[in-house]
């Protein structure tokens, strides 16, 4: 007969993941943060002239073009594309941005549809961290008829930003419906810990905020609008938006973001660039460009 195969421990159940992942589809792109399940939803897209009236007008349009055709897009138009970023942790369904809904015309607005493909109940956010007052970032807050869109989660602005909502008359709508939800933060906060941290970057808006999100030794940092296109804005950080508020401070804000992720590897989201959005700044002799995952 032949020799017993000797005996062995039996071995371990497997591990089932605490955090169900999100089913992927043409407008949700998932991914992981450590042990956090994430994933990028579609809001849609804007598209603008080429006209050097919204990105680089402080450039030429031969200049501009010289940069798109080199990167093989088109010199007609810009565009720009549009996903909030949603993360599951073991107790808490975030939400970062909320999406243009009806603001921004037809091509904007799907967030509460590729929510729905994502299997992701409204109900069951959370917390909302928004970037900044601009409305392809805030009109997801609430639905047409003025009600809150997540009516159970907490929104993170900080305290300028906040301020200055509250300041603009033309969005008292959202300021009023979103008032009792609010949590003010200072820049630079930590504000789930060991998960979510404000990063203050300056220029944009009166109080602009991007947002480290970590699981263990993984982070993702979460850009909002440090940066709009994912060729112009990366290469030529000091070619000025139409868009920055306060533009010197935005150009200087950005060059430093993009050097410092660069020389990091920090994983990025762009919540601006083609989707899903997801990649890595990397720098090759002078030139420094966008790597998507």
């Amino acid at each position: 007969a032949p020799a017993t195969a000797p005996a062995t421990e039996t071995a371990a159940a497997p591990v089932v993941p605490a955090i169900a992942p999100i089913p992927a589809s043409t407008d949700v792109h998932p991914f992981t943060i450590g042990e956090l399940q994430a994933a990028a939803l579609r809001d849609g897209g804007l598209e603008t002239p080429n006209d050097n009236k919204t990105l680089a007008i402080n450039k030429t349009k031969a200049e501009v073009d010289a940069v798109l055709t080199a990167a093989g897009l088109p010199t007609d138009k810009l565009s720009l594309s549009v996903q909030p970023l949603l993360v599951k942790t073991a107790d808490k369904v975030l939400l970062f941005d909320t999406g243009a809904a009806a603001l921004f015309g037809p091509t904007l607005g799907k967030l509460p549809a590729t929510m729905a493909t994502a299997g992701i109940d409204p109900a069951s956010v959370t917390d909302i961290f928004i970037t900044h007052a601009h409305g392809d970032h805030i009109g997801g807050l609430v639905t047409a008829d003025g009600a809150l869109a997540f009516p159970k989660a907490a929104v993170h602005i900080s305290a300028n930003e906040w301020a200055a909502m509250k300041a603009n008359t033309q969005l008292a709508p959202i300021v009023t419906a979103i008032t009792p939800k609010v949590v003010e933060f200072q820049p630079g906060s930590e504000l789930i810990p060991g998960t979510v941290t404000a990063v203050d970057v300056k220029g944009h808006t009166p109080g602009h905020s991007a947002y480290t999100i970590t699981s263990g030794e993984q982070s993702l940092l979460y850009i909002g609008d440090t940066a709009h296109h994912s060729v112009i804005s990366v290469q030529h950080p000091d070619w000025t938006i139409a868009f920055d508020g306060d533009a010197p401070t935005a150009e200087a804000s950005r060059k430093a973001l993009i050097d410092s992720a660069a020389a990091s590897g920090q994983r990025i989201f762009a919540v601006h660039f083609p989707f899903p959005g997801v990649g890595k700044f990397t720098k090759t002799g002078d030139v420094t460009v966008w790597t998507p995952e």
